[in-house]
């Protein structure tokens, strides 16, 4: 019986035919540029980031979806970018750790994980911000008790928590 060569599942639903060498084109707008990748089918959103488009803030850490080390934003919610392929954000908006910052300022998130030392090794702390900046945006955590209920996806292995949760206050009353 000879192997099958059908393209993933995920490049069929999304319309999209493709061979196992094929590649597909995607448009993107990553940080406010349009980009045009060529890329696999099978090509996750965080490898498209990281491998393709050099923006190596949003980091790998579990690739199970599990850690939220690689959270992105997606048209302005947050996302596993591990866990979802690049092909199925054609024409969406993706905000990255780079691209919050603006006109040399740090988004008002960054500056608090700063000013309380809300990160220790660093690696989880692009996805911590991201997903508090949707935190923020989206108006569902008015407490402590709620910023680490909705902050929960995200996992600090040097337990910078008590701080996470803190500049993530401070952050909320500077928006």
């Amino acid at each position: 019986m000879a192997a099958s060569h059908a393209p993933p599942a995920t490049a069929m639903a999304s319309g999209r035919s493709a061979s196992p060498m094929q590649k597909v084109s995607v448009a993107l707008l990553i940080n406010g540029d349009r980009t045009q990748l060529e890329i696999a089918p099978w090509t996750t959103l965080l490898d498209a980031l990281r491998d393709r488009l050099h923006l190596t803030g949003t980091k790998k850490g579990c690739d199970h979806g599990q850690c939220g080390a690689c959270t992105v934003l997606l048209n302005g919610r947050p996302i596993n970018a591990c866990l979802t392929l690049a092909v199925m954000h054609d024409g969406a908006e993706i905000t990255t750790v780079e691209g919050l910052a603006r006109d040399g300022v740090l988004h008002p998130v960054q500056q608090a994980f700063i000013d309380h030392d809300a990160f220790q090794c660093g690696y989880c702390t692009s996805g911590q911000i991201c997903s508090a900046v949707a935190l923020l945006r989206e108006g569902r955590a008015r407490t402590r008790d709620e910023i680490r209920e909705t902050m929960s996806g995200n996992i600090c292995r040097c337990g910078a928590y008590p701080n996470i949760v803190t500049a993530i206050e401070e952050a909320m009353k500077a928006t």
